[in-house]
């Protein structure tokens, strides 16, 4: 990893908020390599697909991915004759698994975006602002000090390395506050039972998709018409 789990102190990050952070960190560290992949998978089918075709087979294949992840370990945690201890394991490493899915949808889109993401201070500003929702893109707009819509390529490309470290620790903050507790609610949902935990898991998951989606749309705006050389 190219430094520790955000730089500077994040003082509301108990013990398990910074697992939160370090499992972002690793999701983001595992995912990266692979946007490029991912993007020529979503041209698979057409080559010649237009950057907003290519959009929106990612929003496809992410919203699929998470809703049939959640729906299959809870599932599985639900499921007669496992424990509470086993369930709750299952689902909290679906948790990473949610993050890596989330983290590597972000980081395509911004590709498809022209967006540089080289920096992993730039990623962690990405994908957090992303997750965080309209909370992310006020909190970045607002310590830039810059207006104007869609920050992911109006902010995040253009601001130098120190501002985006102070938009970090806060988005730090409000990240082990926000996806924390967000987590373990779909977490404890999917140890219902048998059916009920599937459904749960499942939808939860399709929602959050869905946000993330939106969050995206707006934080890039509209795609480019055409693919840069």
């Amino acid at each position: 990893m190219a430094s520790g789990v955000l730089d500077g102190p994040v003082p509301a990050a108990s013990a398990g908020g910074q697992r939160v952070l370090d499992l972002l960190d690793k999701a983001i560290d595992l995912q990266s390599p692979l946007v490029r992949k991912n993007i020529a998978r979503a041209r698979q089918r057409n080559p010649d697909a237009t950057p907003a075709e290519v959009i929106r087979s990612l929003e496809r294949m992410y919203v699929s991915a998470l809703a049939g992840t959640g729906a299959a370990v809870g599932g599985a945690a639900a499921a007669p004759g496992v424990g509470t201890g086993v369930a709750l394991a299952l689902s909290a490493g679906e948790a990473l698994s949610s993050l890596e899915l989330s983290a590597l949808f972000v980081l395509s889109v911004a590709e498809v975006h022209g967006v540089p993401i080289d920096e992993i201070e730039r990623r962690r500003t990405i994908v957090m602002g992303i997750l965080l929702g309209g909370s992310g893109s006020t909190t970045i707009t607002k310590v830039a000090e810059r207006t104007g819509q869609h920050w992911g390529r109006q902010v995040v490309a253009k601001v130098p390395l120190e501002t985006l470290r102070q938009i970090n620790r806060v988005l730090g903050r409000n990240f082990v506050t926000k996806y924390g507790t967000k987590q373990g609610i779909i977490v404890l949902g999917r140890v219902a039972p048998f059916g009920i935990g599937a459904l749960i898991g499942g939808g939860a998951n399709a929602a959050v998709a869905t946000l993330t989606v939106k969050a995206s749309r707006h934080a890039f705006g509209p795609p480019p018409p055409s693919w840069a050389d």
